[in-house]
């Protein structure tokens, strides 16, 4: 019997094994491969977009399993790849993290005891609900005896959700993150485009989804500030819906057409992205007034309701920052498949599965 040995050497090294990065959100599923282009540096293999049919997922709940199931497998056809294995994430909101101190040079088993000790002091629920997760950051500031530990608990459903959701679709989960890490982890390749790569730069991550925006502002790797607003794509989707009288489906179609109707610019999409330019500063007054920081020097706007034409300068002129869209594959190998154009144009919109498509490099 002859032996796949580049199979065999993959299963007891995770850097050779296929990953893919798949996020669901409530409106599509989206998919990332990425590959090691040789020399250790990520090669953008594959990438594919499915929508979801509305109210498919409600606020990161799976509300119709089976729908989402399909729309994950369509997802993954459409790819064209072999690999099933897949990384996965559980929506920021719905996870409860909390940095704690523990000794250093504790045996993962002694660890874990403590770990779980320490939880029970921070999650409102019986542990046997939630799936703990923990992972040690380095050495603590309180003292050289000492590290900081980063534990992570999400109610079981929403993690079980996912998994079955995965296997539904023939495909293998082998890595469950949450949204807002695996954000991070792709924000680290946009920061490199950055003047002097970001250091010494306060830089804020703008997160504009379905239904809610995520602000996250940074400085050196250091978050300084997050908040959370409720504005979303799905108020344009609901004012086209309203101003054409169409369904939820043709009203996305719309949103992604090259040819809308002669009025839409000026009367529904103009007002939408001045509403989102008010959000965005005002969630920068926010940060300016809770904090001793007076300046924002970058702005990144990633998300599918950044697609949007008009967003960056809009902007730009609200806040007077340097507004740009989030891009963490510029600078990355693609395989020729892929239409770079295109791919330029999706970026923002996969953030979360980049991130999670990177878990295959981790150390």
């Amino acid at each position: 019997m002859q032996i796949d040995l580049s199979a065999l050497k993959s299963i007891f090294n995770p850097k050779l094994r296929p990953l893919i990065g798949v996020d669901i959100s409530s409106t599509s599923v989206k998919m990332v491969e990425l590959v090691d282009s040789g020399n250790g540096e990520p090669r953008v293999e594959r990438y594919a977009i499915e929508l979801l049919p509305r109210d498919a997922v409600v606020d990161g709940n799976m509300a119709a399993l089976e729908v989402v199931a399909e729309a994950v497998r369509r997802c993954w056809k459409r790819m064209g790849t072999s690999t099933r294995f897949v990384a996965m994430a559980v929506p920021t909101a719905a996870v409860i993290t909390k940095k704690i101190i523990l000794p250093a040079g504790l045996r993962e088993q002694e660890m874990e005891v403590q770990v779980e000790s320490e939880a029970n002091q921070y999650i409102p629920f019986a542990l046997e609900e939630v799936n703990l997760d923990f992972q040690v950051i380095g050495p603590s500031s309180s003292g050289q005896d000492d590290v900081d530990v980063l534990l992570a608990a999400s109610r079981k459903e929403r993690v079980d959700d996912r998994v079955a959701v995965a296997e539904l679709a023939e495909l293998k989960p082998v890595i469950m993150d949450v949204e807002a890490f695996a954000i991070q982890a792709a924000y680290e390749l946009v920061e490199k485009q950055l003047p002097n790569g970001g250091r010494g730069q306060i830089v804020a991550l703008v997160d504009v989804g379905a239904t809610a925006m995520k602000v996250m502002v940074m400085k050196d790797d250091q978050s300084l500030y997050v908040r959370e607003q409720a504005f979303g794509g799905a108020q344009l989707t609901d004012e086209i819906m309203r101003a054409y009288g169409l369904g939820p489906e043709e009203a996305e179609s719309l949103k992604r057409s090259g040819t809308p109707p002669d009025n839409y610019e000026v009367e529904v999409l103009h007002p939408f992205v001045e509403n989102m330019a008010q959000e965005v500063a005002r969630a920068l007054q926010f940060f300016y007034t809770s904090t001793p920081h007076n300046e924002v020097h970058h702005i990144v706007m990633a998300g599918g309701s950044v697609l949007v034409p008009g967003v960056v300068n809009v902007i730009r002129e609200r806040t007077n920052a340097n507004v740009l869209l989030a891009d963490p594959f510029a600078g990355m190998a693609i395989a020729p498949r892929i239409r770079a154009r295109q791919l330029a144009a999706d970026a923002p919109s996969l953030m979360v599965a980049c991130g999670l498509a990177l878990r295959k490099f981790d150390q």
